[in-house]
Order: C-alpha cells, then structure tokens, then sequence
C-alpha cells in the first residue's frame, strides 16, 4: 500500500563537493522500505561532478543547483520546493538504513502527538581515506544520538511553525534551528536504533571551517541568554 497524502515524505539532501559520496546518499533514500515520495537534492555550488552523479538517476530525483551559499541555504532551497506532509534531510556525504523512514514513521503512528523523530548516528571514518589519514581524525567508536539534519523527520506544519535555517551560519545552522525547536516545544523522539551513518571524511564541513567553530559559543551563548530572558520574571 501506498503512504498517503498525510504520510508522503519530501527526502532532501544537500550536497557540496561530495559526487564521491553522493551515489551513496542517493540510493540509501531510494532503497527505504517505507518509500519518499519525492528525492531533491540540493547542489550548493559544486565543483566536483555532484550534477553528473545526480543527474545519472534519472527522473527518481529532482536535481537543482545554486551558487556556494552554505548548508542552511541549501536546506531552505530543498525544503521551499518539498511537498510531503513529512520532511527528511541527508547531508551527501552521509546515508540511511534502509529501515529509516518506516522506524521513524512507525514511532509517528504510534504517537499521532509527535512532531520529530530522532534516531542513532553511527560515525565511521570514510574507507576511502589512507592508513596515516584517517588515523588524524578522531572519531566516535559508539553510537550517538542524532540530533542532527541526517537523522531528523519533521511534520512540515511542525517545521514551518519552528522556522528555516538561518543562512548565515557556517556550521551551526542546525545547532540554532534545535534550539528554536526546542524553545517553541517541539514534540519529538529520539529513537534508540542506529537509523543513519555519519562520515567522517577530510572535506567535512567541520573541518573545512576550523576556524568558524566558535559559532558554536555563539550561538550557544544566544540560546542560554534566550532562556535567560524568557524565564525572568516581570519588574513591575
């Protein structure tokens, strides 16, 4: 049976100098068990071949383009053009279980009250890499939780009440928008399978904006001063 239209999911992945990786990405959303109704991927100015590996699938994928404007840029371009009652992101560089929609979908239909669902990431380090480079990057042996775009499913009614991501951002875009999420009382779950697979690789955007990592300390600060002032009580 096919999802209806209360059940149809919008796959979004971004992409950026990731064509190595990409064909992954892409077929881990066209292998769910629990099918997307629509696959977009978003080309955020590549220089690489991400068009070409894209393009190879056919009419199983809508394939746009833009100038180098950042992760949440490209976020916002897939999810503008979504039309599923459900949204999912993937970042090309990662990929999915197969059982990652259904899992999710089936937590949904259990808690019609939920708004997200969450799962595991398992990080590995890209087999692609040699011996003395991967032993420089330091990765999670363990499963984490997930709260990142690789694992997240939003209701769209959910995701638009909370907002898009804000574009300025190098590497915390994701970061600022759970925070709102969880400020405006997202109801979500984070499932205990490993649902989605991180790579770590040396290209990661993480890596790429070393310098940019004190956005974390800002943004993080901005949330904690949010709270602050949301729970101080009024001076008469």
């Amino acid at each position: 049976m096919s999802p209806g239209p209360d059940d149809s999911i919008s796959a979004v992945i971004t992409a950026y100098d990731c064509a190595r990786y990409l064909g992954q990405a892409i077929e881990s959303v066209l292998a769910q068990t629990y099918p997307a109704q629509q696959v977009i991927v978003i080309d955020d100015g590549s220089t690489d071949d991400c068009a070409g590996v894209a393009r190879a699938y056919g009419d199983q994928v809508q394939y746009f383009r833009q100038d180098n404007r950042g992760s949440g840029a490209a976020r916002n371009a897939g999810l503008r053009r979504a039309t599923g009652a459900w949204l999912a992101l993937l970042d090309g560089d990662d990929y999915w279980q197969p059982n990652k929609l259904a899992d999710q979908m089936a937590a949904a239909a259990a808690d019609v009250s939920l708004e997200a669902v969450f799962a595991h990431m398992q990080p590995f380090v890209s087999p692609d890499l040699g011996p003395a480079e991967a032993a420089r990057l330091r990765v999670e042996t363990d499963p984490v939780p997930g709260y990142g775009a690789s694992t997240l499913l939003i209701r769209r009614a959910a995701f638009r009440r909370i907002g898009e991501f804000v574009e300025h951002l190098h590497i915390s875009e994701f970061m600022e928008w759970y925070g709102r999420a969880m400020e405006a009382s997202l109801r979500a779950q984070m499932l205990p399978e490993i649902l989605a697979w991180r790579r770590v690789h040396a290209n990661n955007s993480t890596r790429r904006n070393y310098d940019s990592r004190l956005e974390y300390a800002r943004v993080l600060k901005s949330m904690l001063d949010r709270r602050r002032s949301s729970q101080r009580p009024d001076v008469p």
